[in-house]
């Protein structure tokens, strides 16, 4: 790797060490000049939704000590700047979801209020930035390696001073203090030093010098902006077409906006609850709340709502909208193929109940297919059999037990839940009269929720995800009778997992209409994708994830 020059600096914060290993995608930059002590005029960074409401605790002394006995030296870190940056090990050591792990540790650490507030802000701030703020990192310093624990309370002190409103002083002394707990105090000088170097510039002033040229390198310069690898930035470029010149730049940055919780309510009788629950009703979703603030669970807890975007809600809904040819009489067994988590099956199996229809709910795995059985449930106690069966040829009426499926379909009634494999489906071709095929993908679309996403995945792993995509399409396909309807569905926008997927799949059939997807959804402007037949959800657009949606009919 070539060396820049660096230029002079003072003693004090020049940090005569090495340079942390950024991300794989983000190049090296010269080292910057050091520039003024002074306290800059930050500004937040793309990779948050905006500089932090909270300040932070102040560094706290008097924790119990070290595992080891009472001679033990006392933890110098805060319990907040702690839980962050053991959720930043967990998702980097043991591939840890840190929507999952953070709630659970902030619960088991006693953290609330403020303190929960700033180590949720600083947990999920520094995932969003972490390109950004390892190309500033880099300019600091002069190592090409780190250790990644190092890293990890560097990129929080970054975060800290780059997007937050804590002070100078204490996010560099807060850090040393994380370092020398988790590291030892042999690192701290060095974390000392790097950290004032950034604290010289805002963010602005950073990218001035670590940005790559926007008119040599556009991609490079997006990556680093927006804290995208060039590879997810090259993609949402080619799903967006024509469109990439004045939107792509947006769709990065809302990738980086912390989104609100969207709720969808249980069809029936009762409606929604009263607007005083929420904030508001989604725009265009009639089963959709969205909170800006506030606590989901009492909602969640009484099975009038569940988590889900309003896009994911549409996407359900459009399913239902399209008519099956033949008599209307027969519309009467729908399915999910890949229900698990159960977010569309449940929405699914309240619109199926309102027509007389019923729902089959079908996953792969045990403990998936056992999720969807209890999103039933809550929606609607009594409506859902009582444990995942195991398939065998055909789906099973399971009112009062595991549906094993040894009988044909009758008449609507309980909902049912079967585990099965969906490229190997263990019922007769042309069964269903709806299939929702919402198949497993990259999760592109949802990095706003999780945001480490964005880091795992690969280009590799899209291809490799194109055979498993196509083949349940297929088996969709095959269970829907003729006359019958198809929603293909993927939380990406990436053109391999979406229209390649769809026109490859329709042309070697040739049993397949591809229907007009947006013209079904017609109250939701913008959603038509390059291959115009398409329905592609943005979050700069909608303020959704970035679903995809095609609707098929069997012929």
């Amino acid at each position: 790797m070539a060396r820049h020059p660096k230029a002079a600096s003072g003693p004090a914060d020049r940090p005569n060490r090495s340079a942390p290993s950024g991300s794989a995608d983000m190049p090296r930059h010269p080292k910057a000049p050091s520039g003024p002590a002074d306290r800059p005029n930050r500004s937040a960074p793309s990779a948050s939704s905006g500089p932090a409401d909270v300040a932070g605790p102040q560094p706290r002394r008097t924790r119990s000590g070290r595992a080891g006995g009472s001679g033990a030296a006392p933890f110098r870190a805060d319990p907040a700047r702690r839980a962050a940056y053991d959720v930043l090990r967990a998702v980097a050591d043991r591939d840890s979801f840190a929507n999952l792990l953070l709630p659970a540790m902030l619960a088991e650490r006693g953290l609330t209020g403020r303190d929960a507030a700033f180590a949720t802000e600083l947990t999920y701030g520094t995932l969003r930035g972490r390109g950004t703020y390892d190309a500033i990192l880099a300019a600091c310093s002069d190592r090409d390696q780190l250790d990644p624990p190092v890293l990890d309370v560097l990129r929080l002190g970054a975060h800290q001073l780059l997007a937050t409103r804590v002070g100078h002083h204490a996010a560099v002394a807060t850090s040393v203090d994380l370092v020398k707990d988790v590291c030892g105090p042999r690192p701290s000088g060095f974390v000392n030093a790097v950290l004032r170097r950034v604290a010289t510039r805002d963010l602005e002033a950073w990218m001035a010098i670590v940005a790559p040229d926007r008119a040599q390198d556009p991609s490079g310069y997006l990556a680093v902006r927006h804290s995208h690898p060039r590879w997810i930035v090259d993609a949402f470029r080619d799903a967006l077409g024509d469109a990439a010149d004045a939107e792509l730049e947006d769709a990065l940055a809302a990738g980086n906006v912390r989104p609100d919780v969207v709720l969808a309510v249980t069809p029936g009788p009762s409606g929604l609850p009263e607007p005083a629950q929420a904030a508001g009703r989604t725009q265009w979703s009639p089963y959709g709340l969205r909170l800006t603030g506030g606590d989901p669970a009492p909602l969640v807890a009484t099975g009038q709502a569940a988590v889900q975007d309003e896009a994911s809600q549409l996407a359900a809904l459009a399913l239902t909208r399209v008519e099956p040819s033949d008599a209307a009489s027969q519309d009467r067994l729908w399915l999910d193929l890949c229900a698990g988590p159960g977010g569309k099956a449940r929405l699914l199996a309240g619109l199926a109940a309102a027509r007389g229809a019923r729902l089959v709910a079908s996953d792969l795995r045990p403990h998936r297919a056992r999720k969807v059985l209890r999103a039933l449930r809550r929606a609607r106690p009594g409506r859902a059999s009582d444990g995942p069966g195991r398939g065998s040829d055909g789906p099973g009426r399971g009112s009062d037990g595991p549906s094993r499926g040894s009988d044909s379909p009758g008449r609507a009634s309980d909902n049912a839940v079967v585990v099965a494999d969906g490229l190997r489906v263990p019922w007769p071709p042309g069964t269903f009269d709806r299939v929702l095929a919402d198949v497993p993908c990259s999760g592109l679309g949802s990095l706003r929720r999780r945001p480490e996403a964005r880091w795992r995945k690969t280009p590799e792993g899209v291809r490799n995800l194109a055979g498993l995509q196509r083949g349940l399409l297929n088996a969709a396909l095959d269970s829907v009778r003729p006359g019958g309807v198809v929603a293909y569905v993927t939380c990406s926008p990436h053109v391999a997992e979406t229209r390649e997927v769809v026109t490859d799949v329709a042309d070697r059939r040739g049993d397949v209409t591809i229907l007009d997807a947006p013209a079904v959804l017609a109250e939701v402007p913008g959603l038509r994708s390059p291959e115009p037949r398409f329905a592609q959800f943005w979050p700069h657009r909608h303020g959704t994830d970035a679903i995809f949606l095609a609707l098929l009919r069997r012929e």
